[in-house]
């Protein structure tokens, strides 16, 4: 017995589903049908298929089956009857309807049937265009599960495969869409026949002629011929064709939706059909046009005809020398006709009532004058390429007209659509004026791109000599070129029937595709469908694209063809014959520009039906909500693979190798190497150390697709080498690409697969939940705010060298392609899948992919992501090989890294205080509104320096260096300064004219900041670069970059490296910032986290990171500039900690300058360094320190009572506290002398410890100076006698409270107490009398000058902060 999986049922055979079925036995599958009628059977049993006796042995083991029979009933019967195909159904197969059924029916059998099996519809067809000419196409809907069952089925029975994912219907929705079009068509072209006819031209020359025209369309092609012929066969079926109009016009009125169009046309089949021959059940084609054409076809067709591109020909071959030539009318056709003949060495010289035109056309090469007198002055011939007759009269008989100046024997080329009665009486009046004048109707068809190029079909007419006057230009503009007999009139009647037939076209497909936006169908993929079917005509495939774009650009405007079809509609009156399908077209563009839509395109008619039924025919996919749509969501998948992941890659899983196409690709992981170079020897180490994973730094992104193809097989190939020369070593290389879907795809894809061999599956997964990058029901989305904008539709589909339209990933394949693979192959993953089917589903499906597919992966979280790698692993594990092209975030999940929060400066603990560089080259819209943000928000703090693109990549060399010389030496002073530092590009887009030509302007741009940053030598704080191609070259040109460790994140989304030891500034951090991430102020956000803190830290950090540590830091009193030079000197030198300390006396007499040189020198210093207010004894001083920018103030409430001094203190601290200021107070009274302020011995109070409880409880103080024995100034004598076993009990209710103590009075403490004080606690040491003692002394010694008495003085009193330091036991510690 077949494998299950293998095994197709077919139930009704025809001459498509045989078709099918010897696709699907070539493809290898088992195939049995049940089929009663024997002739049918015996062509299926010769194809290698077998028979089965009833529906119910067609399900049995089989995993498709395939219904292929109608009417809905006899369905019924087939599958519920007693040998019905259900009972043998297995569970979860899939049921492919194939039948002719209406879209509800459908729907009915879904309902029944999807509980237990899978469904989905599929309308079979025959391709109609050329590259599908006669091959099997299919066109299919259903569920998104159902569609995953069916596609491999689906694949190998046909060429073309279009999906329609969501409710069943689409195929019979599709049909009844090409029905109405092939229906409305078929009428056009007999009343096209039928008015040519009237007016004189042979049919044959009407169909030879349209059929290369604007015209045309595969009804006319392919029924007019058959009609002309008089074919009697029943080739045909009309009365089923009538029919099915039928169903659509009942489903219309169903839907309450006007198709006045196919309502015409089925009454006028009607007719035709009502006229049959005797008992004849079906009536033939030939019959029904005969009846509605009310004449005789084949008694037309059979008359004498000629050949009018071989009288083309002739006259062309013996035309006549044109040296100069007059254009009247630069329209959109115009301008293109009069800058070929400019470009055919004509001398032109032309007219336009729009002056701007004149201007264009005179930088195109053309003369131009200012009336159409001017312009015929001397000219051998005369083009009239004007909208209407009125104009064609105007121009040449009213003010300035062309005839005033014309000269005699001159000819005039009429191109305009004008009526052939017109054309008959203007030859007529040229006469009447005795110059010699001769006139060639001329109409045109082929649109304005022809124009440009001269592939115009032109049907002209006129007298011999005239022809042969104007051979030569004509010719020049047109590839297809028909000279008509029967003068003058005669090129105006075929572009006359062309018009009819066009403008029904426009019209038709304004209702049709509007008919099918109703029908819930995807516009844009019907248009599609349409194109390879019996309802294509030229203008569909012309003007639908505008009608999906909502592009109403007046390439040819509406009312031209209110004025074309205005002419047949005269036409028809006058010559009595019955127009009616090109009557009401007629009316549908008279209905648009009665709404005000006359100048707008043509395709605007489409407007008429949405606005009076509210569809809208855009093809471009909604903007939906980002929480509606995350919310309609099946619920994720229960548990967490992430430790299976971590598990399996410690036994069996590759290594993952990343080719990644710029540094952004390490956005999801930390604690991974990068490579910036790919050798052998440096790919073997890697391997050798067996990591999960790691990086290598291609930039590839920046490179032409020829160099990029290149580097990626010379990667590849290493990599191979390198993996071979290690024991037991897998890999799996993953080609990390853009979330936006730029980058070289697929010629990297193809480039890795040229070396290391065909993959079982390319894996496309361009999820980034960092960058709000969602794929859901295969379409790419872009998150912007609340709303998931589909990436087609975004900016980065608009980039100058990797631009695309696909939103949806299938078709964006097939774009990147150029159709290699098509969409209808490309594999999927689904969400459902994923979150109903886990890590076994996904492995399953991976493994019953064709080798050679390609496979899109939705998701839209981190879990979905995860369990997919989880399949994915499991898969590899079998086996399969795999090729990825993802985003970001696959890599995370495929290594099973977990999230690690944003990395800060203080995780690294550096303390470089020069100023951070941050370079931005990207130009996306995104960044420039960052980059903004950043300077509203960090303006004052940060130096911007724009560089020119248009001077470094457009102008002289010269220019091009003293641009980047500038910069350069500016960034570097600035740095130096310490202050951040912003190098940008100007924000003005400049591009090639070409994608390679883009490329050498972005390649000139990242060249020159590559110098730039190349020649500033100061060590950065950090350095961020802002754009992929930026930060790549950067890291690995200007910083010399060989490797580098990814640390981290510094903002989600944006990876943090440590530059590797053999780079300019080695552990620099180095944030490699996306251009397409983050919101406006993402970068800003980063700045203020990494630039250089105001402060490194507060009073309290230093403190309590001295409690921590087990030592003190120095609070040292300074008065002038060199006591804060001293101090921070000593501190930068010592690597420690300190305080600059400023006492009332010194206030009063620095006053606010001091304190400013204190904050300053603070904030420039590179280690910890904070401000404190000593013994602010009065409320007075305090109040105003609280607003002076110190870090702490010391509350000196020591002369007042206990209970005043709690009441004093307390209120200064709850408003220090609101300003996050560290409060020190003092319990007990020191005795000694500072700053002139004495307190006797008598006066001096010992710390009680009750009393201290008491005080930190009610006040809230952080730190209590404590009196234990210690004294300002100098120490008796006898030498300090300090009471250690108060200050043990003061540490330990001090510490239960979490206040810290300190101890003023520490000049002349010997080595031994200070240590005992710091055992017991004491984390500030106040200092004073040393310090000053050593400035006082240093005056004592005269010198030359003052700045050498300044020197002096601050080495001296240097040295003594130096040897307190390392007394605290705070050296080292910063």
């Amino acid at each position: 017995m077949a494998s299950s999986s293998t095994t197709v049922g077919f139930i009704g055979l025809d001459e498509l589903s045989l078709d099918l079925a010897s696709s699907l036995i070539s493809s290898g599958f088992t195939v049995k049908a049940f089929e009663v009628y024997d002739p049918v059977v015996n062509k299926f049993l010769k194809l290698g298929g077998s028979k089965v006796s009833s529906p119910k042995d067609v399900g049995l083991d089989a995993s498709a089956v395939i219904i292929s029979i109608s009417p809905t009933n006899k369905i019924n019967d087939i599958l519920y009857g007693k040998e019905g195909a259900l009972k043998g159904f297995q569970n979860n197969a899939v049921i492919i309807v194939c039948s002719t059924v209406s879209p509800t029916d459908v729907l009915k059998l879904e309902n029944q049937l999807s509980e237990t099996n899978f469904i989905v519809d599929a309308h079979v067809s025959r391709g109609r265009s050329e590259t599908l000419q006669g091959k099997t196409m299919i066109t299919s809907s259903g569920s998104s599960e159902a569609i995953t069952k069916a596609r491999p089925f689906l694949s190998a029975m046909c060429e073309k495969l279009y999906i329609f994912e969501g409710a069943v219907g689409a195929g019979s929705k599709i049909k009844m869409v090409n029905a109405l079009l092939e229906g409305i068509h078929l009428v056009a072209s007999m009343e096209a026949i039928l008015l040519g006819v009237q007016a004189g031209i042979h049919p044959w020359i009407l169909y030879d002629i349209i059929s290369n025209a604007a015209g045309s369309s595969w009804v006319f092609k392919n029924h007019v011929p058959k009609i002309l012929k008089g074919d009697h066969s029943k080739h045909y079926s009309m009365d089923t064709f009538i029919q099915n109009l039928r169903s659509v016009l009942d489903m219309a009125k169903l839907l309450t939706f006007p198709l006045p169009l196919l309502a015409v046309a089925h009454q006028q089949l009607l007719y035709g059909c009502s006229r049959k021959d005797g008992d004849n059940y079906e009536t033939p084609l030939i019959k029904i046009s005969e009846a509605i054409l009310g004449l005789n076809i084949i008694d037309a067709s059979n008359k004498e005809s000629y050949n009018p591109e071989k009288l083309a020909d002739e006259i062309s071959s013996s035309s006549n020398s044109v040296k100069r030539i007059g254009f009247i009318g630069l329209g959109a056709m115009g301008f293109g006709m009069a800058t070929h003949l400019v470009k055919s060495k004509f001398c032109v010289i032309g007219y336009d009532v729009y002056k701007p035109t004149l201007s264009r056309f005179e930088n195109a090469g053309g003369l131009v004058g200012n009336s159409p007198a001017e312009v015929s002055k001397e000219v051998d011939v005369l083009v009239i390429m004007v909208t209407n007759e009125n104009q064609a009269e105007s121009v040449l008989y009213g003010n300035f007209g062309a005839l005033s100046a014309l000269p005699a024997g001159a000819t005039i080329i009429l191109s305009s659509t004008v009526s052939p009665g017109f054309v008959s009486q203007l030859e007529r009046k040229l006469q009447d004026e005795n110059k010699d004048f001769m006139l060639v109707d001329a109409p045109v068809s082929g649109g304005v791109a022809r124009a440009s190029s001269g592939e115009l079909t032109i049907m002209a007419s006129g007298r011999d000599e005239a022809l042969k006057r104007t051979g030569s230009v004509l010719s020049a503009l047109s590839e297809k070129l028909y000279v008509i007999k029967g003068g003058c009139g005669a090129g105006s009647c075929v572009k006359m029937v062309n018009q009819l037939l066009a403008g029904v076209h426009i019209a038709s497909a304004a209702e049709a595709m509007a008919f099918g936006a109703r029908l819930g169908l995807n516009t844009r993929m019907l248009f599609e469908v349409i194109m390879n079917s019996e309802g294509m005509s030229w203008m569909f495939g012309n003007r639908v694209p505008h009608m999906l774009d909502n592009d109403t650009t007046p390439y040819s405007a509406l009312d031209i063809f209110v004025k074309d079809l205005g002419i047949v509609s005269h036409e028809c009156s006058s010559r009595k014959i019955p127009l009616h399908i090109s009557t009401v077209a007629h009316q549908q563009f008279l209905s648009g520009s009665a709404a005000g839509w006359g100048r707008l395109d043509d395709s605007a008619v489409v407007k008429v039906y949405e606005t009076l039924t509210g569809v809208k025919v855009e093809g471009k996919l909604p903007v939906l909500s980002k929480e509606d749509v995350l919310k309609s969501l099946p619920s994720e998948w229960p548990t967490d693979p992430i430790e299976d992941i971590q598990r399996l890659k410690k036994t069996a899983s590759k290594i993952l190798v990343v080719l990644d196409d710029d540094p952004t690709g390490t956005q999801t992981v930390h604690d991974i190497e990068v490579l910036t170079e790919w050798n052998v020897e440096s790919l073997t180490t890697q391997f050798s150390r067996r990591p999960d994973c790691f990086f290598i730094l291609t930039n590839s992104r920046s490179l032409s697709s020829e160099k990029a193809i290149e580097l990626t097989k010379e990667i590849c190939r290493n990599i191979d080498t390198a993996a071979k020369s290690v024991n037991n070593i897998g890999y799996t290389v993953v080609l990390r690409g853009d979330s936006t879907l730029r980058g070289h795809f697929p010629e990297e894809a193809d480039a890795a697969v040229s070396v290391l061999g065909e993959m079982d599956a390319w894996i496309i997964c361009p999820f980034f939940l960092q960058g709000g990058r969602y794929t859901i029901a295969d379409v790419h989305y872009v998150a912007d705010c609340d709303r998931l904008v589909p990436a087609g539709e975004t900016e980065f589909a608009k980039d100058a060298a990797f631009g695309y339209t696909s939103s949806n990933l299938r078709e964006w394949i097939e774009e990147k392609t150029n159709g290699r693979v098509a969409s209808s192959s490309v594999a999927s993953i689904s969400i459902q899948l994923l979150r109903k089917g886990g890590p076994v589903a996904v492995c399953k499906h991976l493994c019953s992919l064709q080798k050679g597919s390609t496979c899109i992966v939705n998701a839209a979280s981190e879990r979905d992501m995860t369990v997919f790698a989880a399949g994915m692993i499991q898969a590899e594990l079998q086996g399969k090989r795999f090729l990825c092209r993802t985003a970001a975030s696959f890599v995370s999940a495929r290594i099973g890294i977990k999230r690690k929060a944003p990395i800060v400066p203080k995780d690294l603990g550096f303390t470089n205080r020069n100023g951070g560089l941050i370079v931005v080259g990207s130009y996306v819209p995104k960044t420039t509104k960052q980059v903004e943000e950043l300077q509203k928000q960090y303006g004052h703090n940060l130096k911007s320096i724009e560089i020119s693109v248009e001077k470094l990549a457009m102008r002289s060399m010269e220019e091009r260096e003293e641009e980047i010389r500038q910069t350069a030496e500016m960034a570097d002073a600035s740095l130096r300064a310490r202050k951040d530092t912003l190098i940008l590009t100007s924000r003005g887009l400049i591009t090639g004219s070409s994608p390679s030509e883009s490329l050498q302007i972005n390649f000139k741009v990242s060249s020159a900041l590559v110098d730039i940053v190349r020649r500033i030598n100061t060590r950065p704080r950090y350095i961020l670069a802002k754009g992929g191609i930026t930060s790549s070259d950067l890291a690995t040109k200007a910083l010399e970059a060989r490797c580098a460790k990814v640390v981290g994140q510094a903002l989600a989304g944006v990876p943090l490296w440590q530059l590797g030891p053999e780079s300019r500034h080695p552990g620099v951090p180095y944030i490699v910032f996306p251009g397409n991430v983050g919101d406006n102020t993402a970068v800003a956000e980063v700045v203020k986290n990494w630039a250089c803190p105001v402060r490194l830290a507060s009073t309290k950090d230093l403190l309590l990171d001295a409690q921590k540590g087990g030592y003190a830091v120095g609070a040292f009193n300074v008065y002038n500039l060199e006591g804060v030079e001293a101090v921070v000197a000593a501190a930068e030198e010592e690597r420690s900690p300190a305080i600059l300390q400023i006492h009332p006396s010194a206030l009063k007499q620095g006053g606010v300058p001091l304190v400013a040189c204190c904050i300053s020198a603070a904030g420039q210093a590179n280690v910890p360094i904070t401000v404190h207010f000593d013994h602010g004894s009065s409320k007075h001083e305090l109040m105003e320190a609280l607003e002076m920018g110190f870090d702490s103030v010391m509350v000196d409430g020591s002369h007042l009572s206990f209970k005043e001094n709690i009441a004093y203190t307390k209120y200064i601290s709850y408003l220090a506290h609101s300003k996050k200021m560290l409060v020190e107070a003092e319990l007990g009274r020191l005795s000694g002398t500072e700053d002139d302020l004495t307190v006797e011995e008598y006066e001096a109070k010992l710390t009680d410890v009750t009393q201290a409880g008491k005080f930190i409880d009610e006040t809230g103080i952080d730190a209590l100076a404590v009196c234990i024995g210690n004294v300002h100034g100098t120490y008796p004598a006898s030498g300090p006698s300090l009471r250690l076993d108060l200050l043990k009990d003061l540490h330990a209710m001090s510490s239960e409270k979490g206040v810290i103590l300190v101890l003023h009075g520490a000049s002349g403490l010997p080595e031994e107490i200070i240590e005992e004080c710091i055992e017991l606690g004491i984390r500030k040491f106040n200092v004073n009398t040393e310090v000053r003692k050593a400035y006082m002394e240093s005056l004592r010694n005269p010198k030359k000058d003052l700045v050498h008495v300044m020197a002096s003085a601050k080495e001296a009193m240097k040295a003594v902060v130096a040897e307190k330091m390392h007394l605290f036991g705070s050296a080292g510690k910063a």
